[in-house]
């Protein structure tokens, strides 16, 4: 059993969870990231005025919470979410975008204070992390089903220069 704890500035939530977890440091970042299960997807949106049925397409994706952080001393790094892949046998899945999911969310109407908390629980599109420690934390889903296996790569850059980190054999448990 793990304890996550989910800090998203506005509000700190507490998982506890039988699923997948790992964290890696390369190239001075570190990369970790946790699952979270369907229940506590669904709960935690619930009280954010989603309900059962709107949160539901969301909730079947292998979702995570991750952290990244720029352990670099002397460098900011820069990431596009939309670069992050995760790859299941031969097969591309990219991360959805905010984009995508807003509009799979209009077709059930969800409020707009639901939406503005849904985006700012998300782990941001773009971002800049400055030298010696920066970092951010917010939720991923990967729209592979429920009980998939894959890779996650995460793509960013220092002065232009590409880097990534795999993690490999990913699980997305179902409970």
């Amino acid at each position: 059993m793990k304890i996550i704890n989910i800090c998203l500035g506005f509000v700190s939530i507490i998982f506890v969870t039988n699923s997948f977890s790992q964290e890696i440091s390369e190239h001075n970042v570190t990369f970790s990231i946790n699952q979270i299960i369907p229940k506590s997807v669904s709960a935690f949106y619930l009280g954010r005025n989603f309900d059962m049925d709107q949160i539901k397409p969301y909730a079947k994706t292998c979702v995570y919470s991750v952290t990244l952080r720029n352990d670099d001393s002397k460098n900011g790094i820069h990431y596009l979410r939309k670069n992050w892949v995760a790859k299941q046998d031969t097969k591309l899945y990219y991360i959805k975008t905010n984009k995508q999911w807003h509009d799979v969310f209009k077709r059930s109407n969800i409020s707009a204070s639901s939406w503005i908390a849904f985006r700012l629980a998300q782990m941001p599109e773009e971002q800049i992390y400055e030298a010696n420690g920066d970092w951010n934390q917010g939720m991923l889903s990967v729209d592979l089903p429920l009980g998939s296996d894959f890779d996650l790569t995460i793509i960013w850059d220092i002065k232009g220069k590409p880097y990534e980190i795999t993690i490999h054999d990913v699980k997305c448990v179902k409970e």
